[in-house]
């Protein structure tokens, strides 16, 4: 079991390769390298694009480096990798485990950074087979960074508790707010927006609420329902009007389209399922980004940080109560104006970029 010791290392380390590899190497506190297995919406939101560019400005130096791709000798590895504090997001492949397991003393600091319960996916039913046979691989891959890990790092109070049990050193991040809307003029808009952009690990959740969805948008014909599943869109909310289904965009064109689409509701719902009561909080920050004010389950981890009425609805997960909730929001329109705002002001303070970057400063 790792137990986050401090470590001194020697050897020599000049710029960005090391000049020679000793048994043992200098770490150096300024230089972070995430070895990314594949997991970018991770890497950036609680690191890359968050942390990363304050770090940088107190001349800490981070790369991210591309297991998937590097098939250079390993010795060029370690060359590129000596002395640097690692960071491992939600998995890496079996031969860079060996690797770092073998050559340990030539690094700095391993971190692994966690944001989901992989292995509740086995008992969560209705989840697409091909997703828990992925997340089920990686579950199978944990132990092993659990071991190699200095500190562990999760994004929900559910997961710290549970990865305590394997782990002696675990802290949590909350996620950051990477962007807001500057104003909320769209809110002046004639036809409001109500959207749901999750997952189709999460096709149940939004399946759920087809009934008030149904109603809702039968009594509001100018209202729009974006449902961002495309393909994967649940049968129950196919003929449902006004629905529009775009397909799920990889994470660079997300990130572009959610700096630019406004709405004025967001939807969260997150029924009592062992794989959903790992996660975070950070859909309450993704409506905010989008202008929105957003409906949420009432249970944790939302319950943290919405007040109920003032930066958010929480409801329970009975859909006459979801249809109540969006039919609120739609006829008191000052009121759900004023929420949004108080919503972005709240996302601001608790996804603090500047917290996030100290939160890894500290690790050096």
């Amino acid at each position: 079991m790792a137990c986050g010791t401090t470590r001194t290392y020697g050897g020599c380390v000049i710029g960005r390769v090391a000049l020679m590899l000793p048994e043992t190497v200098r770490a150096s506190g300024n230089r972070w390298i995430v070895l990314s297995d594949g997991a970018r919406p991770t890497e950036d939101i609680y690191f890359l694009a968050s942390a990363a560019p304050l770090l940088r400005k107190q001349s800490v130096s981070v790369e991210r480096f591309d297991t998937r791709r590097y098939r250079l000798p390993a010795r060029m590895a370690l060359r590129q990798l000596a002395g640097a504090h690692l960071l491992i997001v939600r998995s890496l492949g079996e031969r860079w485990v060996r690797l770092l397991e073998r050559h340990r003393a030539r690094f700095g600091r391993i971190v692994y950074l966690i944001d989901d319960d992989l292995g509740a996916v086995t008992r969560t039913p209705g989840l697409p087979d091909a997703y828990v046979s992925r997340l089920s691989g990686l579950a199978a891959r944990q132990p092993a960074l659990l071991r190699l890990a200095d500190e562990v790092v999760a994004c929900c109070d559910a997961l710290v508790t549970q990865l305590a049990r394997e782990h002696a050193n675990v802290s949590l991040l909350t996620p950051p707010l990477l962007s807001t809307p500057d104003d909320l003029s769209h809110f002046d808009e004639a036809a409001w927006s109500i959207g749901y952009h999750g997952t189709r690990a999460h096709r149940d959740d939004i399946a759920h609420l087809a009934p008030a969805l149904s109603s809702v948008m039968t009594s509001h014909p100018d209202t729009r329902l974006e449902v961002m599943m495309g393909r994967h869109l649940p049968d129950a909310l196919a003929d449902i009007p006004n629905l529009t289904s775009p397909e799920a965009l990889p994470w660079e064109e997300f990130q572009r389209y959610q700096a630019t689409r406004r709405l004025q509701i967001g939807l969260a719902p997150l029924l009592d399922t062992p794989f959903n009561r790992g996660k975070s909080w950070i859909k309450f920050l993704d409506i905010a980004a989008m202008g929105g004010v957003g409906i949420y389950s009432r249970r944790a981890p939302v319950i943290e940080i919405v007040e109920h009425g003032v930066d958010g609805l929480l409801v329970g997960d009975d859909p006459h109560e979801w249809q109540a909730a969006i039919e609120q929001l739609l006829t008191d329109r000052d009121a759900t104006r004023t929420m949004a705002a108080r919503a972005q002001e709240k996302s601001k303070r608790i996804g603090s970029v500047d917290a996030c970057a100290d939160f890894w400063g500290k690790r050096a």
